[in-house]
C-alpha cells in the first residue's frame, strides 16, 4: 500500500515536473545589479524595452551571477518573453522605466511555452544575453532575425543614395518575409512585421506600397488564426492590418480622382464669371450713360458728344452754327449737371 502511494506520488511529481518551465543563465555582476526580471510580452509593439506592467517574476542572481526562473504559471502555447537586468533604482522604478526605457539595461527576447527548458549562457568574451540554448527550435528565432536586421542596416548604410534605398527596400522586404516563413512560427513573423511597419522606420512608406499588392500580410493573418486563434497577438495584428488597409483604400480612392478636370472646371467657372461681370458692368455703364445724358437738353447732348470726340469750342460753335460764347455757356451747364470740372473728367465719366 505504501509502495503504491509512493508510486502515485512519483507519477504526479513527474507529471507536474514536465509541465514546468526552467529558464536559467548567468549575468555579469560586476556591471549589473543582482536582480533579474522575467516579462511576458502580449503587445508585439513593446518587444524591446522595460515595462513594469509586463514583469511576471523577479529572482536574485547568486554570488557567481547564476539565476533561474521556474514554475508552471506560463501559457501552454508559445508567447514572447523577455529577461532583463538594469541598473535603475528599484524603488524609483516607475520614474526610471517611464515609457518603457531604462538607459542602463540589458535584455534578451525569446519565444517559449509552459514546459520549455532554456539556458542563456555567456558567449564570446563573457558577453551575456547573446545566445539561447534550448530544445525548442523557435526559442532563438528573435536572435536570428536580429542578425538579419543588422545585415539589412549595413546594406542601407553602405551607400546613402535614393537608388540604393529603393533597391534595398525591395530586396530586404522579401528577404525578411521569406525568412519569417521559413521559421514556421507566425509569432516570429510578427517581430519582422512590427519592424517593417513601424511608422518611425525609414522603410514604412515602402511597407504601405507593399501592402497594396502583396498577399503576404493576409497569409500571415491566416497562419496566426490557424495556430493562435485566441492569442492577443492575432487580435492585435488583425486590428492593425484592417486599419492600414482601410487607410490605403481611402487614399487610393482619393488618388484616383483626376485633379486636372477640377482645374479645368475652376478655370471655366472663372472665365464665365469674368465674362458675366464684364457684361453686367457694361450694361450698367450703358444705363448710367443713358440716364446721365437724359438730364441734358438736346443742344447740350449734341455739344457733349462733340466735346467727347475732342472737338474744340470753336469747332463745336461752327458745327452747330452758334456763337463761341453760347458754346461756353452750354459747356458750363453740362459740367454743372454732370458734377465735373473739366473735359478730362467728362471723358473719364463716359470712358472716352
Amino acid at each position: 500500500m505504501r509502495f503504491k502511494a509512493l508510486f502515485v506520488a512519483f507519477v504526479l511529481m513527474s507529471f507536474y515536473g514536465k509541465a514546468q518551465h526552467l529558464f536559467s543563465g548567468q549575468i555579469d555582476k560586476a556591471h549589473w545589479h543582482e536582480n533579474v526580471y522575467l516579462s511576458v510580452i502580449e503587445d508585439y509593439r513593446k518587444i524591446s524595452g522595460v515595462y513594469p506592467e509586463q514583469i511576471i517574476a523577479k529572482v536574485t542572481a547568486d554570488s557567481l551571477g547564476y539565476f533561474q526562473f521556474t514554475g508552471n504559471q506560463l501559457e501552454n502555447e508559445h508567447r514572447i518573453y523577455r529577461i532583463h537586468v538594469d541598473n535603475c533604482i528599484e524603488n524609483e522604478q516607475d520614474a526610471n522605466h517611464f515609457s518603457g526605457h531604462c538607459d542602463d539595461s540589458k535584455e534578451i527576447v525569446f519565444i517559449a511555452k509552459h514546459n520549455d527548458t532554456i539556458n542563456f549562457p555567456f558567449s564570446f568574451n563573457k558577453q551575456m544575453f547573446c545566445d539561447v540554448k534550448s530544445d525548442n527550435e523557435q526559442a532563438n528565432a528573435f536572435i536570428k532575425i536580429d542578425s538579419l536586421k543588422e545585415d539589412m542596416r549595413f546594406a542601407f548604410g553602405e551607400f546613402r543614395s535614393e537608388a540604393n534605398r529603393k533597391l534595398n527596400n525591395k530586396k530586404w522586404f522579401k528577404t525578411l518575409q521569406d525568412y519569417g516563413k521559413q521559421l514556421n512560427e507566425p509569432i516570429a513573423e510578427l517581430y519582422i512585421y512590427a519592424f517593417l511597419s513601424e511608422r518611425s522606420n525609414s522603410v514604412h512608406s515602402y511597407y504601405l506600397e507593399d501592402l497594396k499588392n502583396n498577399n503576404y500580410y493576409d497569409d500571415l493573418l491566416t497562419r496566426l488564426e490557424a495556430r493562435y486563434p485566441n492569442s492577443p497577438y492575432t487580435k492585435q495584428y488583425r486590428s492593425e492590418l484592417t486599419s492600414d488597409e482601410y487607410i490605403l483604400s481611402n487614399t487610393s480612392e482619393n488618388s484616383n480622382f483626376n485633379w486636372t478636370y477640377l482645374l479645368y472646371l475652376l478655370l471655366a467657372i472663372s472665365i464665365l464669371g469674368n465674362l458675366w461681370f464684364w457684361l453686367k458692368l457694361k450694361a450698367s455703364k450703358s444705363q448710367f450713360n443713358k440716364t446721365t445724358k437724359e438730364q441734358l437738353t438736346n443742344q447740350e447732348q449734341k455739344i457733349l458728344d462733340l466735346l467727347l470726340n475732342d472737338n474744340t469750342n470753336k469747332e463745336i460753335a461752327e458745327s452747330l452754327f452758334v456763337s463761341l460764347s453760347t458754346v461756353k455757356t452750354h459747356i458750363n451747364n453740362i459740367y454743372r449737371k454732370l458734377n465735373v470740372q473739366s473735359r478730362d473728367e467728362a471723358k473719364s465719366l463716359f470712358n472716352k
